[in-house]
């Protein structure tokens, strides 16, 4: 019943593939249980360590996106400025653009193909 299923490349059988992911998982369990026992929640331990300097509020430490891309955003303004123009949120927008992006690459390929 469950045989080989024999491809032109090889062959793929169902039960090797279950005991490799059986076999996987357990080696990823067994590493992740031996992992640090002194490990407690809600201690000094927690607190992320910013060179030895004293952690702010969570809220005056918290870096958005905004600035961690601020270099590579600024860079590209001119990109990104009408982007952010056309940005709508609908979800109605963005699946007539799929629609009609799908589209014209459809008819390009028909064209030169």
């Amino acid at each position: 019943m469950l045989g080989l299923l024999e491809t032109g490349s090889g062959f793929w059988s169902a039960i090797i593939w279950i005991v490799v992911v059986l076999i996987i998982g357990s080696i990823v369990i067994y590493i992740r249980n031996k992992g640090e026992d002194s490990y407690k929640k809600n201690t000094e331990q927690d607190k992320p360590f910013i060179s030895g300097n004293p952690e702010e509020s969570k809220e005056g430490s918290h870096l958005s996106a905004s600035h961690i891309y601020w270099g590579f955003t600024e860079a590209l303004k001119g990109y990104y400025n009408p982007l952010v123009k056309m940005h709508t949120g609908n979800i109605n927008d963005y699946s007539s653009w799929i629609i009609v992006i799908t589209a014209i690459i459809l008819i390009m390929v028909g064209v030169s193909g």
